[in-house]
């Protein structure tokens, strides 16, 4: 397979899947090793494929076409012990977590991808923490950091919003 070849593969299996997929899976499938995958993926963000790499996988995103989806930014500041709380808090109102942002001194601003949509999301993204002994993009801000939410409904968001009020770890949001 070719290398442009192996690239359209790549974008029909990420379409098709409702899933993350590793860049193990893709690289297996197609019979090169993960770094190749990983470079083909860098080319294809660079063709404004919109793939997205989570600590699960790579989803290619897709606009919702059958329903609205609202979206806000709000500040919060916890300890890296309430991660797995806050992110919960926000699942259970029917919120997804789509990124992490911290402001750092030298970088600038620095997102992560997370799509967090429930507690099963929630219990991969902090068993890859531990698995990986990988530190939060917050300890480099003392536990301030942005999400962006999003869901179907404002109602979702701004529930989401009282209840991480109520746990003492909003700061502030965004329109």
């Amino acid at each position: 397979m070719s290398g442009k070849e192996r690239r359209a593969f790549i974008i029909q299996m990420l379409k098709n899947s409702k899933e993350p997929v590793t860049g193990q899976e893709l690289a297996e499938k197609t019979d090169v090793s993960r770094q190749v995958i990983v470079t083909d993926v860098a080319l294809l963000k660079t063709a404004n494929e919109p793939i997205i790499a989570t600590n699960r996988g790579y989803l290619y995103f897709q606009e919702q076409t059958s329903e609205q989806l609202y979206r806000k930014v709000i500040a919060c500041n916890h300890t890296p012990e309430q991660t797995k709380d806050e992110l919960e808090i926000i699942v259970d109102c029917g919120v997804t977590v789509t990124d992490v942002t911290v402001e750092h001194p030298i970088y600038g601003e620095l997102t992560g991808s997370l799509r967090i949509a429930s507690r099963y999301d929630v219990e991969q993204f902090i068993t890859s923490l531990q698995k990986f002994d990988a530190p939060l993009l917050s300890v480099l801000t003392g536990g301030v950091h942005l999400h962006t939410l999003e869901a179907d409904s404002l109602d979702k968001i701004n529930a989401a919003c009282e209840a991480l009020k109520e746990a003492n770890y909003l700061c502030s949001e965004f329109k």
